[in-house]
């Protein structure tokens, strides 16, 4: 049997006491003393809601970055392969999984494809939402964004919460500024969470009508500042970050550095990410209690969460930034990708004199953007954007945007909520041809093109993760430089972008088959006179 001694965090009883911990895969002992330590002993870190792809590293590879963080365990929804390969690809996202410590727990993609205006790889009807949810490594329905299907109670869409309640699985949330009525409706339904709220009076809005609000704080959408003062908060989440953050900043133990910065008490921080979504998604850790699986941390102290030992089973798997488990050397690769070459002409758009042209405004760190109407002699402020189908055989979808501010340069790639066809932002035709071309012949990854330099990144899984998350870190550096040497001052440009083909995140976003509205839930016309 094995022990450690510290200050003990007990997140049961709020309070923190020295003692000795004593275990093997499960916890056989706490004794309290009265002796002073320097070091505090606490539950392992649960992200309660992420992407994996979006760090864009398999499961096993993303293992080896964040356990060393303190991290014991994710609920990952695998919505972005999901539409990529569907079934298939969330199979080989559990079998992945299983080859490393970490516990990675899956909802089952509720919206795949998210929307009926969109092409993706892949259909998750209510028959495999059926078979996914019996499987033990599925613990919820993963986020309904439909959240319009919910209201109009569409069958299908009804169907799929309904299977959740047949296996007494949580489903979770996704309705950026919904309320009022349609947010009771939804709620009613049965959705439990929500990761999508920006503003402090929305996210009050949802806790008072018995929603279970995380807050979120990833690479693209930061929201932790605005809602912070938010009380009895139910989890912190990172939803997406990439892999450059996570291996410069870290992964929970930045969202409890942050969150203790910003005023919230050091235990409530910590709460947010071992019990609460412990008890939510019926796992079967999350405190230090006598007889529970022993995945704990080892820490220098509350305020910085800087992790020196991480244990999970029992099993010492992190030291001092380092894994104490042994690497996967072999991962499957699969793809779907069915793209041809582009030419300048392609992306021609005829603007009348008169006219005026409807844009998307994007913002750094914001899943949200807004709408830009500008007559055709404001054209030259915007550039374009093209999201281009690379499943089926389809002419490209071409619109406007302002806020990356790209000059002789181009940005593609294949990373494109959510049915991640291939999205690209860029100064010029000539330039976003290159880009486009580049990666259809990469088949997936991201690009990044001026009239001097190409950097590629090859995303060996689904054209959405890789399998060296060293050369991706560097690459992804070498691009990003490359984006602002270029008049890029986004802080991830790549993450943003890959966001404006999502649909269900307001105002105004562009798919592969035209410009839509998500505030009217329709495609719109580029042009007006």
């Amino acid at each position: 049997m094995k022990k450690l001694e510290g200050n003990i965090v007990d997140v049961i009883k709020n309070q923190v006491y020295s003692g000795v911990v004593h275990f093997n895969e499960k916890i056989v002992k706490i004794e309290r003393n009265n002796r002073k330590y320097n070091n505090y002993i606490a539950p392992g870190f649960i992200d309660a809601h992420i992407h994996i792809e979006s760090s864009m590293l398999t499961p096993s590879k993303f293992a080896e970055v964040v356990i060393p963080h303190g991290t014991v365990a994710v609920i990952s929804d695998p919505h972005e392969i999901a539409n990529v390969l569907g079934v298939k690809g969330i199979e080989f996202m559990i079998e992945d999984s299983k080859k490393v410590p970490l516990k990675i727990f899956f909802t089952c993609p509720s919206c795949v494809p998210a929307t009926t205006f969109e092409t993706s790889g892949a259909v998750i009807s209510p028959k495999e939402v059926e078979m996914l949810m019996k499987r033990k490594e599925i613990v919820a329905l993963g986020e309904m964004m439909n959240f319009p299907g919910v209201i109009n109670e569409i069958p299908e869409v009804m169907k799929k919460i309904e299977i959740a309640k047949k296996y007494n699985k949580p489903i979770d949330g996704h309705a950026p500024l919904l309320t009022g009525k349609g947010l009771k409706k939804y709620i009613k339904a049965g959705i439990s969470t929500d990761h999508e709220c920006t503003l402090l009076e929305e996210a009050e809005e949802k806790q008072r009508l018995g929603m279970k609000v995380m807050i979120r704080e990833g690479s693209s959408a930061k929201n932790m500042e605005k809602l912070i003062k938010l009380k009895n908060a139910f989890a912190f989440v990172c939803d997406d970050r990439d892999c450059v953050e996570l291996m410069e900043n870290g992964h929970v133990d930045s969202l409890l550095r942050k969150a203790v910065q910003l005023g919230k008490n050091s235990i409530e921080a910590i709460k947010m990410v071992t019990i609460n979504p412990a008890s939510h998604y019926d796992l079967p850790f999350g405190s230090l209690e006598v007889g529970k699986p022993t995945h704990l941390v080892v820490m220098d102290n509350l305020k910085n969460f800087q992790v020196k030992e991480v244990y999970i089973d029992g099993r010492l798997v992190a030291k001092d930034g380092k894994i104490k488990f042994k690497k996967v050397r072999k991962i499957k690769r699969m793809n779907k990708f069915n793209a041809s070459l582009l030419t300048e002409e392609q992306l021609a758009v005829n603007i009348s004199p008169g006219s005026k042209v409807k844009a998307i405004q994007a913002y750094d760190n914001q899943l949200l953007t807004d709408k830009l109407v500008l007559p055709a002699n404001k054209f030259k402020e915007v550039q374009k954007l093209v999201v281009y189908n690379r499943y089926l055989k389809a002419n490209p979808a071409v619109a406007f945007i302002k806020g990356f501010g790209l000059k002789d340069c181009a940005i593609a790639q294949t990373i494109a909520h959510d049915s991640h066809n291939i999205i690209s932002v860029g100064s010029n035709d000539r330039l976003l041809v290159k880009a486009i071309n580049s990666l259809i012949k990469l088949k997936g990854g991201i690009v990044v093109t001026t009239p001097s330099k190409t950097i590629q990144m090859k995303l060996e899984v689904a054209g959405l993760m890789g399998i060296d998350q060293r050369k991706i870190y560097k690459k992804m550096k070498d691009m990003l430089a490359l984006c602002r040497k270029h008049g890029c001052r986004m802080k991830n440009p790549f993450l943003t972008l890959s966001f404006m083909a999502l649909l269900v995140i307001p105002h105004l976003k562009l798919s592969d088959k035209g410009l839509f509205d998500s505030d009217k839930f329709s495609f719109v016309e580029l042009c007006e006179t």
